[in-house]
């Protein structure tokens, strides 16, 4: 049996970079958070391990409540939960609030979040 994965692949980064596009344009709808988090803030995405026993939401809050203290707090830090293609969260993170995240069972990786860009223009693929 012979599989192209090359559309698999293309498409999950596709999906990956729409994920990370949304978390960002979201977040001008929730500037407040950033008050709340403090003036260092930034947004970044959690990945973490797809939960067994909870829904990814939950589970995102749960994670996030552990850091900041609440689980009010952990909502209205929250920016975006990613289900489908990745789970994880975006979410407005001071440095320290990112470095005791990345301590928390179940998170793999945390990264600032930022925009991509798939070409400069229409038939200007680089």
């Amino acid at each position: 049996m012979n599989i192209n994965i090359f559309p698999i692949l293309f498409c999950s980064i596709i999906a990956l970079c729409c994920l990370i596009q949304m978390a960002e344009s979201t977040d001008a709808t929730k500037s407040s958070s950033a008050a709340a988090a403090g003036t260092d803030a930034a947004v970044h995405i959690v990945y973490t391990e797809r939960p067994q026993y909870e829904q990814p939401e939950a589970d995102h809050i749960r994670t996030l409540s552990n850091v900041l203290g609440s689980e009010e707090a952990a909502k209205e830090a929250l920016i975006y939960s990613y289900k489908t293609a990745a789970s994880g969260f975006s979410a407005k993170l001071t440095p320290q609030q990112v470095a005791e995240i990345s301590k928390q069972p179940g998170v793999l990786q945390v990264v600032p979040s930022r925009t991509l860009q798939l070409h400069s223009g229409p038939g200007k693929l680089h």
